[in-house]
């Protein structure tokens, strides 16, 4: 099967992996991020998660900071701005407790390091 006809995950099916983020959710994002053409598909999957989790009625907001370290420290540097450009786009406390974390990872500072 050639690299074109492989099917891109929904960001649906890329939220879901994101809330759970076990060790086999954690494999299949390992891929995702390699891979520059589906980092759209992996933020709009992002940006679904956690407008779920400010929406639900309990704000797990450790596992948010948890996911936030874990993205911080795995993504590559490419998308780095763009995982703070999200976090910081809404006030809510999920969002905030995302960017606690994807702040705690170090990654901005790994990926851009002051002159």
């Amino acid at each position: 099967m050639s690299a074109d006809l492989a099917a891109f995950p929904d960001r649906d099916t890329v939220a879901d992996k994101l809330a759970v983020l076990d060790d086999g959710e954690k494999a299949y994002l390992r891929l995702l991020l390699e891979n520059a053409q589906q980092d759209e598909n992996l933020l709009e999957g992002l940006d679904v998660c956690l407008n779920r989790a400010a929406a639900a009625s309990f704000l797990n907001s450790l596992k948010l900071e948890k996911l936030g370290e874990w993205l911080g420290e795995t993504a590559p540097v490419r998308l780095q701005i763009r995982l703070m450009e999200t976090a910081r786009s809404s006030q809510h406390a999920a969002y905030a407790a995302f960017r606690a974390g994807l702040t705690r990872s170090g990654g901005l500072e790994k990926a851009y390091p002051k002159a």
